[in-house]
């Protein structure tokens, strides 16, 4: 696991880049979209790294976190991905529940970049073998304008 601490937008929005970089080069030459798990407390910072994603895929439309609507998915302007896929699973119990969004056409698709807010409440539908990585968010306890970020990768994915 690498392991990031930001202390601001601006740091997260660099952690960001340098993640979205190791993901391009991972998929590069996938046949399946990359799937992202986004695991943290509420307020750690999972839809500000996804904001920070977004503009650094040439996101231009704001990005707001998917609690009540589920998903969102909007065009980027990158080489490797055509779109970024938002979805916050917080109302979500069971994996089965991504089958009304297209989970399976979603994930199949190459240009598909997705990141996933709470995995962990639908794990049954994200076997190791979709997730692509897993960004961890905590905020340390005596620290609260500090994050904490954990990388990691996951090695059975299909990438």
């Amino acid at each position: 696991m690498k392991s990031y601490v930001s202390h601001s937008l601006e740091e997260t929005a660099a952690i960001a880049q340098e993640i979205i970089g190791v993901l391009a080069l991972r998929s590069e030459r996938s046949s399946v979209a990359t799937v992202v798990g986004l695991s943290g407390h509420l307020g750690a910072g999972k839809t500000a790294f996804t904001k920070a994603a977004a503009r650094i895929l040439g996101v231009t439309e704001e990005i707001t976190s998917p609690t009540f609507v589920i998903m969102k998915m909007y065009p980027v302007t990158h080489s490797i991905w055509k779109k970024l896929v938002h979805i916050d699973a917080y109302r979500l119990e069971q994996g089965k529940e991504l089958v009304v969004l297209k989970f399976d056409e979603l994930a199949n698709d190459p240009a598909n970049l997705i990141f996933i807010e709470w995995p962990e409440n639908v794990k049954g539908a994200l076997g190791e073998s979709i997730l692509s990585a897993t960004i961890t968010f905590s905020i340390p306890s005596s620290k609260e304008n500090e994050r904490t970020i954990g990388y990691v990768e996951s090695p059975t994915a299909s990438i």
